[in-house]
């Protein structure tokens, strides 16, 4: 009788490369009574995005260079978890960085794997509101480009691709959702 796939087991690991903020690993991995066959994994460390909605209810967005895609893309503010740091504090550190304003509250949306066949980043998405002032020193390797977008418009960026970045699009339809009575009624507004 055939074993199942979902019954792996790792024969071999190495690790072919070592990076500031990823590694890659490759396994040679058996799944159930199949030959063994090598998988090239992504290590990250994981990540945060963010959904800041101002008293408003537009939401501050960010614009980068993405080298890799080689493109500006409008985006959620984002970034990285340093070793050691709780994912709500590496959002407000992301958030003062890319955006220049600090939230009263962080409210966690959402966490999911980014690309779970080959890659280890997990990812958290909060709401943050009770945005004030209080800005960090953007990285080096950042060029970002505050902008700021009604929250109605968010459904036609998505839509027509003017917002095609996969953790922004899922943060955000998960906050307009939180959000859907002020998309239809702009009377109720509270941030």
């Amino acid at each position: 009788m055939m074993q199942s796939m979902l019954s792996t087991r790792t024969l071999a690991s190495r690790r072919p490369f070592n990076g500031q903020i990823l590694q890659v690993r490759v396994d040679t991995i058996q799944l159930g009574d199949h030959a063994p066959v090598e998988r090239e994994i992504v290590e990250h460390p994981g990540s945060i995005v963010l959904v800041p909605v101002t008293e408003r209810s537009t939401v501050l967005l960010v614009r980068q260079w993405r080298h890799p895609v080689r493109e500006a893309l409008l985006e959620a503010p984002a970034g990285h978890i340093d070793p050691g740091e709780a994912p709500e504090a590496a959002a407000q550190r992301e958030l003062q960085e890319e955006t220049g304003f600090r939230a009263a509250r962080l409210l966690k949306l959402s966490e999911f794997w980014i690309a779970p066949g080959w890659c280890t980043e997990y990812m958290y998405a909060y709401l943050a509101t009770g945005l004030s002032p209080s800005r960090l020193a953007q990285d080096v390797d950042e060029d970002v480009q505050v902008v700021e977008t009604a929250l109605a418009e968010i459904p036609e960026l998505i839509r027509t691709g003017v917002l095609k970045d996969n953790k922004s699009i899922s943060a955000l339809l998960i906050a307009a959702h939180i959000y859907r009575d002020q998309l239809s009624d702009p009377t109720k507004r509270s941030a």
